[in-house]
C-alpha cells in the first residue's frame, strides 16, 4: 500500500511516523507491505487502487489527524482530534500524542472499509493488559478500565472484559513482588525435531548432539557468574522458568547438572515457585521426572498442541496422542496435576471440529493450566516458508469462543494473555488456570513487572524500571555456538543485571 504522510500547517517529523502507520497496515490488511512515493500525492488521487493518506493539521483548539484510506476502487475517511495545544508538549509526548490519533484515524477509515471491527481494535501491541493494569493502578475501577479499552481503541466487549480479568490477576502477582528481586529464565535450545510453526532459536538435536554437552558446561558458568553477583549485590530470585527449546531433550544427567548449579549458586532461597518446559511427550521418562522433582520442581508444561494425530504429523511432530496422554499419567505420578497443557487453534490439517476434540482429551487429564494460543506465521518458521493449506479466520475465531466458553464452564479462568504478529484473525494467546494454579511467572514476563534475568542463547535479560516505565534489554548470543564463544559478551550483560537491580532495590522500589 503507497502511504503518504502529510500536513497543510505544521511541521512534523513525519519518517518517525512511519512505524505506527505500518503497525496499523499490517493490523487491517495482513500481507501488506509500506511504500512510501517520493513523488507528491497525485492529481487522480482518487484513481489509486491501494493507499492512504495521513494528514496532521492543527487548528487554533484542535488538532486533526484525517486518514484517507483507498482500496479496490473504494475509499473511505477517519478522523482523530485531540487538544492543539498538546503539539507544543515535550517531544516524547507528542509522539504518543500523535501516534494514537494516527492509529485511531487509520483504523476508522480502514474498519469502515472492512465493513468490520477488529476483536482488539486499533491496539497493535504485544501487552495490551498493560492498559487496564496502569488504569487500575492510577485508581481507576475494573469498570472505568474496561470502558476505556472499549472507547479509547475500539476493542471488542468481551476482548476487554477478558483484558481486565487478567488485569487483576496481574495486580495480585505484584503485590507480592519487590526490588530487590528478579524473574529467572533458563533457556536450552535443543528440540528433538523442529516443528512447522516454530521460530525459536533452537535446533533439531539430532544435527547438533555434540554442541549440548558443551552447552550444558557454559550455562551452569553463566550460572555460576549470575549467582555470586547477585548474591554480592543482596538480589534474590523471586521465580523462575526453564523453557527452550524443549528442557527434557537433555538427559536426566545434564538435566541433574544445571538444577545442582541452580541451587549452589543462584539465591533461590526466597523463589516461590520454578516451572521447567517439558514440552514434547517424547522426550520425557520417568528418570527426568524424577530428577525434576529432587531439585524442587513442583509444575512442568507437557504441550500437546493437538490431540489429533493427523495435525501432529502436519507439523512435524514425531509423537503420537497417545503418547501424550501416556506423558500425563507419568507426569501425575511426580506432579499431581500443576501441569501446564498449551493448544493452538489454527494449525494446518485441523477444523473446528478436531480442536473441540482435543479440547475435551485434554480437559480429561485435568492439567492445573491450559494456555490456548492462536497460531501465529512467524518469519523463519517451515510454515510460513513452505506455505500450506491454514484455517480461515472466521474458523479460529469458532475455535477460540468454543475454548473459551468450555473452559469457564470447566472452572478455569483467565489469568494472562499477549498478542503477536502475524497471528491469524488478530486474535490473542490466553493462559486459563483452576483455582490455585496461576503461573506467577507467566504475569511477571508478560505485563514486565519486574526485571528478569536470562540465561542461555539467545537470552533476552529485560531489566524493568517501573517508576520510570523504562525497559533496557541485554542479550546474549543467538545460537548455542556463539553462545559459548561469546563468553565476553555475556559476563557483561550479567554485570550490567545485577548492577542494575542493586540499584533499584536500594532506591526501594
Amino acid at each position: 500500500m503507497k502511504i503518504w504522510l502529510t500536513s497543510d500547517n505544521v511541521s512534523w517529523d513525519t519518517p518517525r511516523y512511519r512505524y505506527p502507520a505500518e503497525q496499523m497496515l499490517l493490523t487491517l490488511f495482513p500481507g501488506e507491505r509500506p511504500e512510501y512515493p517520493e513523488a507528491p500525492i497525485p492529481k487522480a488521487l482518487y484513481a489509486e487502487h491501494n493507499a492512504a493518506v495521513l494528514t496532521l493539521h492543527r487548528g487554533e483548539k484542535l488538532a486533526n489527524m484525517s486518514a484517507l484510506v483507498l482500496r479496490d476502487g473504494r475509499w473511505r475517511n477517519g478522523v482523530a482530534r485531540f487538544p492543539s495545544d498538546k503539539l507544543d508538549e515535550p517531544e516524547e509526548q507528542v509522539y504518543h500524542t500523535v501516534s494514537h490519533a494516527l492509529k485511531q484515524a487509520f483504523y476508522k477509515a480502514g474498519t469502515a472499509l472492512l465493513g468490520r471491527g477488529l476483536p482488539w481494535g486499533s491496539l497493535t501491541g504485544v501487552r495490551p493488559v498493560k492498559l487496564p493494569t496502569r488504569a487500575m493502578l492510577a485508581g481507576k475501577s475494573p469498570k472505568q478500565a474496561e470502558k476505556e479499552l472499549r472507547e479509547a481503541y475500539h476493542v471488542s466487549a468481551p476482548r476487554a472484559a477478558l483484558a481486565v480479568e487478567c488485569a487483576q490477576a496481574a495486580l495480585d502477582v505484584k503485590k507480592g513482588l519487590t526490588g530487590d528481586g528478579m524473574a529467572l529464565y533458563i533457556g536450552i535450545p535443543f528440540c528433538p525435531t523442529r516443528c512447522a510453526y516454530c521460530s525459536f532459536i533452537s535446533a533439531d538435536v539430532r544435527g547438533s548432539l555434540a554442541l549440548v554437552e558443551p552447552y550444558v558446561d557454559g550455562l551452569c558458568r553463566e550460572i555460576e557468574l549470575a549467582g555470586g553477583l547477585l548474591r554480592e549485590r543482596g538480589v534474590h530470585i523471586s521465580c523462575a522458568y526453564m523453557g527452550g527449546g524443549t528442557p527434557t531433550t537433555l538427559t536426566a544427567g545434564q538435566l541433574h547438572k544445571i538444577l545442582s548449579a541452580v541451587e549452589n549458586f543462584l539465591p533461590m532461597g526466597r523463589c516461590a515457585e520454578f516451572t521447567v518446559e517439558a514440552g514434547r511427550p517424547d522426550t520425557i521418562t520417568a528418570d527426568k521426572l524424577e530428577t525434576l522433582k529432587s531439585h524442587g520442581i513442583r509444575r512442568i508444561s507437557i504441550n500437546p498442541q493437538t490431540m489429533e494425530d493427523q495435525v501432529l504429523q502436519a507439523m512435524g511432530r514425531s509423537h503420537t496422542a497417545g503418547e501424550i496422554v501416556e506423558a500425563m499419567a507419568l507426569a501425575g505420578e511426580h506432579f499431581g496435576g500443576l501441569v501446564n497443557m498449551d493448544l493452538i487453534a489454527g494449525l494446518p490439517a485441523d477444523s473446528p471440529a478436531g480442536f473441540g476434540r482435543t479440547l475435551e482429551k485434554v480437559l480429561a487429564m485435568e492439567p492445573a493450566n491450559i494456555t490456548v494460543h492462536t497460531l501465529a506465521l512467524k518469519k523463519g518458521s517451515r510454515l510460513t516458508e513452505e506455505g500450506g493449506e491454514l484455517c480461515g479466520p472466521e474458523a479460529v475465531e469458532e475455535m477460540l469462543e468454543a475454548a473459551s466458553a468450555r473452559l469457564r464452564g470447566a472452572g478455569y479462568a483467565p489469568y494472562y494473555l499477549y498478542r503477536q504478529k502475524y497471528m491469524s484473525g488478530s486474535f490473542e494467546n490466553v493462559g486459563w488456570t483452576r483455582p490455585g494454579g496461576v503461573c506467577a511467572y507467566n504475569i511477571v514476563m508478560m505485563e514486565e513487572l519486574q526485571s528478569v534475568l536470562s540465561l542461555g542463547a539467545g537470552g533476552i535479560t529485560k531489566l524493568v524500571d517501573p517508576e520510570n516505565r523504562k525497559i533496557l534489554r541485554l542479550g546474549n548470543p543467538k545460537y548455542a555456538k556463539e553462545y559459548l564463544e561469546g563468553w565476553d559478551k555475556v559476563a557483561a550483560a550479567k554485570h550490567a543485571a545485577a548492577g542494575f537491580q542493586a540499584e533499584l532495590a536500594a532506591r526501594g522500589k
